[in-house]
C-alpha cells in the first residue's frame, strides 16, 4: 500500500498531543532538525483513458522579497531516489533564484505525523511542507494551516483546472470551508498479480472479486516456497486494505452521518469469515500478523507471494532489479464484492503553516513547484497519479502500464473512505488500524467472530464519541 517503513505512532495520540499543543503557548526552544528517514511509497489503480492535451507549462508569479532568514521546506521522501532528488534541487534552484537561504528536510511520510506533532510543541515548523490528507484535515480543525483558497485557485487555472477527484478531495465543506493545501500527486493501490504463475495454472485475466482471488490463490499456493495472498494483517498502514475488502461486502465502520459506528453487522461477519477462513487454508505467509510496512513489498520482490496491494514501488523495484520478475507480472484494480467495489484515491498535498514568517514566498514556491514541465519529469520518476489537467498528458501516464493505472484512479477513483464520511473520526479509526485489530483478534488470539466485532465496535464507537 503507501506506507512502507513503519514506525507509526498511533493517530490518536499525535492528535492529542496536537490538541493540547493548541491550548498551550508555544515554546521558544527549537530541537534540531529531523534527519530524512529511508524512503517510502506513495499510492495507485485500474486502466488508463485519454487525456486532454496540455498547454506549455507556466511560470509561476514573481516572489515577495524575503524577510530574511533560512526558508525550510520539509518534502515527502517516497520511494524513488530520482524523484526525491528532483523534488530537492527543485526547491533550492526556486532559493537560488530568489536570493534566499533554503534548507530541504526529506521527510519519511510514515514519520510526518510525528515530526509534526513534536515540532509545534516545539514551535519549530517549516515555512511550508508536503503532508497527506488526514493530518491535512487535523491540523486545519486544530487552526495550524494557513487558507491557500487564493493560490489553490490561481495554481489550478495556471495548469488547465484541477480534476474533478482533486476538487472532490479538497472540498472547503470537509476542512471548516476553506482549502488549506495545493495538492500535487494523488495514488491508490493496485493488485500486483504473478501473472507467470497464474496463466500456467489457468487463470489468465485478474481476479474481479475477493472471492474468486482466494480461490486463484487455494489453487497456486505451494508453501513454503510461495504463498499467494501477500496482504499484511498486522498494524500497519498497508493492511488497511482489508477495510476495502469488508466494504465491498457491505461493511461500513459508520453510519450516513459519521457519528455512530456500524460495525456490528451481518456483513461485517462474512467479510471476516472470508478472510479468517483464507488464513486457515494457509494461503497467506507465515508472519503477516506482525509485518512492518514493507512485509508485503519484500514478500513479491523476493517471489515468495502472487498477490499483493500495492501503489507501485514494487513495480519500480522489479523493473530494475528483477526484470524477469517484472516482465511476469500484471496490474489491474483491486477485486470487488457482491455489494461494492472501491477504488480509493489518496491526496498529497502542500502546506503553509501558520507559524510561518514567510507565508507569501511559500505561496510562491507553491505556485513554481506546479510547474508543468517540472511535474511531467517528476511523475516519471515518482509513483503518483496527476492532480491537474494539464498534467494528464506527461508522456508517463502514455507509456508507463503502472502509470496508466494511476492515472485512471485519478480519473474514475473514489473518494477517501468512500461510502463512509470522511472526518477525523475515521482517520483515527485507519490510523489505529483497528479492521486489522480485528482479524488478529480471531487468527492470532483465537476469539470468536461474534466477540472480535463486538470489542471493536466499542473500540470504534469510542473514538467516534470523543469527536460528537
Amino acid at each position: 500500500m503507501n506506507r512502507k517503513t513503519q514506525s507509526l505512532t498511533t493517530f490518536a495520540a499525535v492528535s492529542a498531543t496536537l490538541l493540547a499543543a493548541c491550548s498551550s503557548p508555544t515554546p521558544t526552544a527549537a530541537p534540531a532538525k529531523p534527519a530524512a528517514p529511508a524512503a517510502t511509497s506513495a499510492p495507485a489503480a485500474p486502466a488508463a483513458t485519454t487525456a486532454p492535451a496540455a498547454p506549455a507549462a507556466t511560470a509561476a508569479p514573481a516572489a515577495p522579497a524575503a524577510s530574511g532568514g533560512t526558508f525550510t521546506y520539509w518534502g515527502g521522501l517516497i520511494f524513488s531516489d530520482e524523484a526525491n532528488k528532483m523534488l530537492e534541487d527543485k526547491v533550492k534552484e526556486w532559493g537560488k533564484a530568489k536570493g534566499i537561504n533554503v534548507t530541504v528536510v526529506m521527510i519519511n511520510q510514515n514519520e510526518t505525523t510525528q515530526k509534526v506533532s513534536a515540532a509545534i510543541e516545539a514551535g519549530n515548523m517549516p515555512d511550508a511542507l508536503d503532508m497527506g490528507r488526514d493530518l491535512m484535515l487535523l491540523l486545519s480543525k486544530n487552526n495550524r494551516l494557513e487558507g491557500l483558497d487564493d493560490i489553490y485557485k490561481k495554481i489550478g487555472d495556471a495548469h488547465g483546472g484541477w480534476m474533478d477527484s482533486t476538487n472532490r478531495a479538497t472540498d472547503p465543506k470537509d476542512f471548516g470551508g476553506k482549502i488549506y493545501g495545493v495538492p500535487f500527486g494523488q495514488s491508490g493501490n493496485l493488485l500486483n498479480r504473478r501473472d507467470d504463475v497464474l496463466s500456467k495454472a489457468g487463470f489468465k485475466d485478474a481476479p474481479k472479486t475477493w472471492e474468486e482471488l482466494i480461490e486463484q490463490s487455494k489453487k497456486v499456493n505451494a508453501p513454503p516456497k510461495l504463498y499467494s495472498m501477500g496482504f499484511a494483517l498486522s498494524n500497519v498502514g498497508d493492511a488497511n486494505v482489508m477495510v476495502e475488502v469488508m466494504r465491498s461486502y457491505g461493511g461500513r465502520i459508520a453510519d450516513d452521518e459519521g457519528k455512530k459506528c456500524t460495525l456490528d453487522t451481518p456483513e461485517v461477519r462474512t467479510f471476516m469469515k472470508l478472510i479468517t477462513d483464507a488464513y486457515a487454508a494457509g494461503v497467506f505467509p507465515p508472519g503477516t500478523t506482525t509485518w512492518d510496512g514493507a512485509g508485503d513489498n519484500n514478500a513479491y520482490q523476493s517471489g515468495q507471494a502472487v498477490f499483493i496491494a500495492n501503489p507501485g514501488s514494487v513495480y519500480l523495484n522489479i523493473l530494475k532489479n528483477d526484470p524477469e520478475l517484472a516482465k511476469g507480472s500484471k496490474y489491474s484494480a483491486l477485486p470487488g464484492g457482491p455489494k461494492l467495489r472501491t477504488a480509493p484515491t489518496g491526496l498529497n498535498y502542500r502546506v503553509i503553516p501558520v507559524s510561518s514568517k514567510q507565508k507569501d514566498l511559500a505561496k510562491d514556491l507553491l505556485a513554481y513547484l506546479a510547474d508543468d514541465k517540472f511535474m511531467a519529469d517528476y511523475y516519471s520518476k515518482a509513483i503518483y497519479g496527476p492532480v491537474a489537467k494539464n498534467q494528464m498528458n506527461a508522456p508517463v501516464f502514455k507509456d508507463s502500464v503502472l502509470h496508466a493505472g494511476l492515472l485512471d484512479l485519478a480519473l474514475n477513483g473514489t473518494a477517501p473512505n468512500f461510502p463512509d464520511k470522511d472526518n477525523i473520526a475515521i482517520a483515527e479509526f485507519n490510523n489505529n488500524f483497528l479492521v486489522p485489530k480485528m482479524l488478529q483478534k480471531v487468527v492470532v488470539d483465537k476469539k470468536s467472530i461474534d466477540d472480535a466485532v463486538k470489542e471493536t465496535q466499542t473500540a470504534c464507537q469510542a473514538i467516534y464519541d470523543k469527536y460528537k
